[in-house]
């Protein structure tokens, strides 16, 4: 049996057990089992609604979505509230949008084309719909979802929306970053041990260092490490690799928490930077000055110099003279003088392709 396969029954098998089985029933018969409470989420979401406009997008059914509250009236929460979402789908083409009436669950005859009323709870649309109800679009929404494919990266691609992405397994990583970070050290110290064999060594030398040993600790160091995740290894890192799902969450979430709980410490004006990321050329070489020889290596360098533009003033006047009767528009653009692009906003035209779930 191959691992395709293995996969595909286990996903079959949850898709049979959450749709068609009796996994919501079972929930709603004992929320206190399942459903972790906690006692912050009602001030954060009246303090959001203060500020702007709350919605819940869910695909599960309004009766599964309803299951009764003891004091407030969970509805009151959101300005607007929409089930059966059928996300992904939602942020494509999304479905009809529809009524929900409340006292039987069931749906309302016809499409729903009005402005947003409060207390009434819609079925399907799509995110187009979530945007024209609440007069707002792309950058000026922030979705959180738990979903790294029908969730954030949906959203981002298709609407460009905020993203904050809700990753539960961060607390067992942020754990074992922090109980475990002598294995981390000793395997950054092998990197520099490795790395010290080579130093005085170039193309020319053959000498070749035993470097077995450290090989062997590091694979070592590399296995502790991961089964101190457990026995499914870390969600994050494969080894010293980050795994997929750790360059989408770095791609496509502009947030990401154990709990979006997390933003009742932060005030809403809060501007959220990412840290900066060194690629492995700068975090391997230190801030000195390098010269470069540019007969080696024309390209090494964009920068002119005075001796540049003399230069480039010579062929610009031989091209002249070679093409005075063409007059080309903009043959010889001007450097810009200010900022053209901004790098901390998103691009407006997301890539086309789609990745595959």
């Amino acid at each position: 049996m191959s691992y395709r396969s293995m996969f595909q029954d286990v996903r079959d098998a949850v898709d049979w057990v959450h749709y068609k089985g009796s996994l919501k029933e079972k929930t709603v018969e004992n929320l206190e089992k399942y459903v972790v409470k906690d006692g912050k989420l009602p001030l954060l979401l009246s303090r959001m609604k203060e500020v702007g406009k709350v919605f819940l997008a869910t695909n599960s059914d309004y009766k599964y979505t309803d299951p009764g509250s003891s004091h407030r009236p969970w509805q009151s929460y959101f300005d607007l509230i929409l089930v059966d979402a059928r996300k992904p789908l939602f942020f494509g083409e999304g479905t009809v949008l529809r009524q929900v009436d409340t006292k039987t669950g069931k749906l309302k005859i016809g499409t729903y084309t009005g402005p947003l009323q409060h207390g009434i709870v819609y079925s399907g649309g799509s995110s187009d719909t979530i945007c024209d109800l609440l007069g707002a679009k792309g950058k000026d929404i922030l979705y959180i979802g738990d979903h790294i494919f029908g969730d954030i990266l949906k959203s981002k691609k298709r609407q460009g929306w905020r993203t904050f992405l809700v990753i539960p397994e961060l607390a067992q990583e942020l754990h074992v970053w922090t109980d475990k970070s002598s294995l981390f050290e000793e395997l950054q110290s092998l990197d520099i041990f490795l790395a010290e064999l080579y130093k005085h060594l170039d193309s020319s030398s053959n000498e070749r260092p035993d470097i077995s040993s450290i090989q062997r600790r590091i694979k070592k160091v590399t296995h502790d490490m991961d089964m101190c995740y457990g026995m499914m290894g870390s969600l994050f890192r494969s080894g010293s690799r980050q795994t997929l799902f750790a360059s989408q969450v770095m791609r496509y979430a502009d947030l990401y928490a154990a709990s979006f709980i997390n933003l009742l410490y932060y005030p809403f004006s809060y501007l959220f930077r990412a840290a900066h990321v060194l690629m492995p050329h700068e975090s391997t070489v230190e801030h000195t000055h390098v010269d470069i020889n540019e007969m080696e290596s024309p390209l090494a360098t964009r920068n002119r110099t005075s001796v540049d533009f003399k230069d480039t003033d010579y062929k610009r006047h031989q091209l002249t003279r070679s093409i005075s009767e063409i007059k080309p528009p903009n043959l010889f653009p001007l450097a810009p003088q200010e900022i053209t692009h901004c790098h901390d906003e998103d691009d407006d035209e997301e890539e086309e392709e789609e990745e595959e779930e």
